[in-house]
């Protein structure tokens, strides 16, 4: 008896002051773990896919799709996992590409307009919010990994260029320069000189998919789908592997 009241008064939840401060310390516990991740995940992507998201410019017609894609979906795989499995919440992809939009918006404003004094217009980040809504979608009415990875995977590279192309197709309109004719994008490369120039002699607006004449975003689009479907697979069990709990046997 007397064993079972010191249970419980041990286990009694906190009040008053020390239910302020347990709130307050969780609270904050919460807001550094999500800047942690949003620094992550804009560490990873700014790695992975680099300039072809960063500047104008370099948002062409056949790596852009194909590259963007491809490494945006690692995060959400992963996170996907544990708020699924571990919580039931349909959210680890939109939440993934959510923070991803808040750190990089930071670094576009802050670092690059007002530090170094290019256009916001030149350093415009891509959105693939579509994408993981639906990838959240339809994991969320399967509940399996099969069909997530297959249709949820292509239909987030899929949606990558159609849901960008009202923010970017203004920058393909052709201008005349120097007796010459480029795009809205090249003249803000032109213009704007920095490290990370764009190889205009290997005329990255077609790259080397001409054969295929104009058709080079379809295919790249279509790789992109193929290509992450597996990328899918792999980091949900990334996601897996870190979020099990494993415990050392006492020798």
């Amino acid at each position: 008896m007397m064993s079972a009241n010191i249970s419980k008064r041990s286990f009694r939840p906190y009040t008053g002051e020390k239910a302020r401060i347990s709130r307050a310390y969780d609270y904050l516990i919460l807001v550094l773990a999500l800047f942690l991740f949003i620094g992550a995940f804009h560490l990873h992507f700014a790695l992975t896919v680099g300039d072809w998201d960063f500047w104008v410019d370099w948002k062409d017609r056949q790596y852009w799709p194909l590259v963007t894609p491809l490494m945006g979906i690692t995060f959400p795989a992963a996170v996907q996992y544990v708020m699924w499995n571990k919580f039931r919440l349909p959210m680890g992809a939109t939440l993934c590409v959510a923070a991803l939009l808040i750190g990089t918006w930071i670094t576009r404003v802050f670092a690059y307009h007002y530090w170094n004094f290019f256009p916001i217009n030149m350093v415009l980040p891509a959105t693939m919010l579509p994408g993981a809504l639906v990838l959240d979608f339809i994991l969320m009415l399967s509940n399996s990994l099969t069909i997530t990875a297959i249709f949820g995977g292509a239909a987030f590279a899929l949606l990558f260029y159609p849901s960008n192309w009202p923010i970017f197709g203004m920058f393909h309109v052709p201008v005349e320069q120097g007796n010459g004719q480029v795009t809205v994008a090249d003249l803000f490369g032109f213009q704007y000189i920095r490290t990370g120039m764009p190889e205009y002699l290997r005329i990255i607006e077609r790259g080397t998919l001409r054969t295929y004449g104009q058709y080079a975003t379809p295919l790249s689009a279509f790789c992109s789908a193929l290509l992450c479907t597996l990328m899918y697979t792999l980091w949900w069990y990334i996601g897996k592997w870190f979020s099990t709990t494993r415990y050392l046997n006492k020798i």
